[in-house]
């Protein structure tokens, strides 16, 4: 296994670092960011693959399923991150969108090396979250060879769930464990090895596409602006406001005293304004759109 894992793309030396020690600041810094680009090149080409992978999630959560994200270390760790920010910027419920790290939540600030090796584990994990068909669990390995991932992708598989297989090489093993591979070569990295660098960066950049453009396609995203939206805090009062200013050409106090009456949901006082009507008729138009802002306006 050892041999297996040294041919990966990502723990190969790179030739253009090979002199990093040696570098000054200034022409450290100029290399490593000439290097990051390779994971905007790379998830470029796999576009069509993520393209799918919307889609079908789009489908499942509309019939109630869930999305499910499967990591170890910094793989894991980007899971997390991504599905955690998904119920402030889009006011979906907490579950809807998961991340599972090896190790648990202690594993997101400390270092738990040996918790990825266990198939049983991953498998373990994803179970006991009553995975079923209507889901969709995207595993996550750069190097593509995770246990823990694939033990949980065999989970998915075993439970119906749709699969993707994310990775940053070529012909992965988590590929063979999945319904659908989306592959970002990003080559050797900066230190060798050291993949939370560009392949830790290509995999954010595909999070965000997958969940960011499934929300828009539920519906969750008026224009560009984020009208689901949860005013939970002081920032997010103001954004919340700013947002039904821009929906609107309302002024300030117009757009604040529609989303006090609208009982602080963003879309609601967007239609009151739009439509001129009450919050409860809003609240139906609404309903009867399921959710979409720009089918009732």
């Amino acid at each position: 296994m050892s041999d297996q894992l040294a041919r990966l793309e990502t723990e190969q030396r790179n030739p253009r670092t090979m002199d990093l020690d040696q570098l000054p600041t200034a022409e450290l810094v100029k290399r490593m960011h000439e290097e990051n680009l390779a994971a905007f090149t790379a998830v470029e080409r796999v576009l069509p693959q993520v393209t799918q992978v919307v889609d079908i999630v789009v489908e499942r959560l509309g019939r109630g399923g869930r999305l499910f994200y499967v990591g170890a270390g910094t793989s894991g760790r980007l899971g997390v991150l991504d599905a955690s920010e998904c119920p402030p910027t889009f006011g979906v419920p907490k579950d809807l969108i998961q991340g599972l790290i090896a190790g648990g939540d202690f594993a997101l600030r400390n270092s738990i090396e040996g918790a990825e090796d266990d198939a049983d584990i991953g498998a373990r994990d994803l179970t006991a979250r009553d995975i079923t068909s209507k889901d969709v669990v995207v595993g996550i390995a750069a190097s593509g060879r995770t246990p823990y991932v694939i033990g949980a992708l065999d989970a998915a598989h075993a439970a119906g769930a749709f699969s993707v297989a994310l990775s940053n090489v070529s012909h992965s093993l988590l590929a063979s464990h999945a319904d659908i591979s989306i592959e970002a070569i990003t080559g050797p990295e900066v230190v060798t090895g050291s993949t939370r660098l560009k392949a830790g960066t290509a995999q954010k950049l595909i999070l965000n596409l997958i969940t960011t453009a499934a929300m828009v396609r539920l519906g969750k995203v008026y224009s560009n602006l984020m009208v689901d939206v949860r005013a939970s805090n002081i920032k997010l009062r103001n954004r919340a406001a700013r947002i039904i200013m821009s929906a609107t050409d309302a002024d300030r106090s117009t757009a604040e005293r529609a989303l006090v009456a609208a009982d602080g949901q963003v879309k609601t006082a967007i239609v009151m304004i739009l439509r001129d009507v009450s919050a409860t008729e809003a609240a139906r138009l609404l309903a009867d759109a399921d959710g979409w802002v720009g089918k009732v306006v």
